[in-house]
């Protein structure tokens, strides 16, 4: 019976993603969504790869991934006792980014971008 009380009131784990940026204030997307700007803290739900994307003003644009593994007490077969003990884990992760600004282009590099551009278009596509 004290086993069944104990099993009704398991505990759980709180996982939170903080993500910084230098300059702050960067529009963050995670996985394809948009999160806020940095400071930004969210929760998540699972473990692994998250696409994240920092887009800023002025800033070249930060397109990277972060890897995200589990504590240890959230590994099997752990990870059943852990949602039965009575308190609450707080998985917290903090990731930071600094952006680099962005270079100006010169008109002659955008006129050979746009000629490989063309040429690229007007080229018949492989099949």
């Amino acid at each position: 019976m004290a086993l069944l009380g104990v099993a009704a009131v398991g505990g759980c784990v709180e996982r939170e993603l903080s993500i910084t940026s230098e300059p702050e204030g960067a529009l963050v997307f995670v996985s394809d969504r948009e999160v806020g700007r940095t400071p930004v803290t969210l929760p998540f739900t699972w473990y692994g790869d998250y696409d994240i994307i920092l887009r800023h003003g002025g800033h070249e644009t930060l397109k990277t991934h972060a890897e995200i593994n589990p504590p240890w007490y959230e590994l099997p077969p752990l990870d059943l006792l852990s949602h039965v003990v009575p308190w609450t884990y707080h998985d917290r992760r903090y990731l930071h980014y600094e952006l680099d600004e962005l270079k100006p282009v010169s008109d002659e590099e955008l006129i050979k971008r746009a000629d490989a551009m063309k040429d690229k278009l007007d080229s018949p596509s492989e099949q």
